[in-house]
């Protein structure tokens, strides 16, 4: 009976992700006792203009699609050299031709960015934009981890920032 219930569980997970246009993702990364877990919704380019487009220069960006990203940290990290404490967090960028402002910011739960109070914001900083050779159809989230330092990096069509991450002794 439990092997069924389960089946049955996992049966329904993946009809409602086969459902969703933008499938959902995650990307993580841990060091020692410590981890990053960022939750995101995966948009495709699909043959439209995405950054300044679909994506309009300086407004808040869910950074994703569906629900707001949402990112876990088990342990204080630091990112962009700013302390960020434990705990659970949104993650917005108002994206730019030349950078992009990346904000942590403590209300969840959201769907995209259209509540999005910023007098809840932990952090924000810019980081440059990096243009691409390749083409990214799917937005992307991934973690490079090497020991305590790592990079944060999120890619969509020719575009891609690198969020400096290092993790605290």
């Amino acid at each position: 009976m439990m092997i069924t219930a389960f089946a049955s569980i996992r049966a329904n997970a993946q009809e409602v992700s086969a459902i969703r246009p933008s499938p959902l993702a995650i990307a993580s990364m841990k060091y020692k006792d410590a981890y990053v877990k960022i939750v995101y919704s995966q948009p495709r380019k699909k043959g439209r203009s995405v950054f300044g487009g679909l994506v309009p220069y300086g407004k808040v960006w869910r950074t994703g699609a569906n629900e707001a990203t949402e990112i876990t940290i088990t342990k204080d990290i630091t990112v962009n050299s700013i302390l960020l404490r434990a705990g659970n967090y949104s993650l917005f960028t108002i994206p730019n031709k030349e950078k992009w402002t990346v904000i942590i910011n403590s209300e969840l739960g959201l769907w995209g960015a259209y509540n999005y109070n910023q007098k809840l914001d932990v952090i924000r900083f810019d980081v440059p934009v990096q243009k691409t050779t390749n083409t990214s159809e799917a937005f992307s989230i991934i973690c490079e981890a090497k020991n305590n330092v790592a990079d944060i990096l999120i890619s969509w069509d020719d575009v891609q920032l690198s969020i400096p991450v290092k993790f605290l002794n």
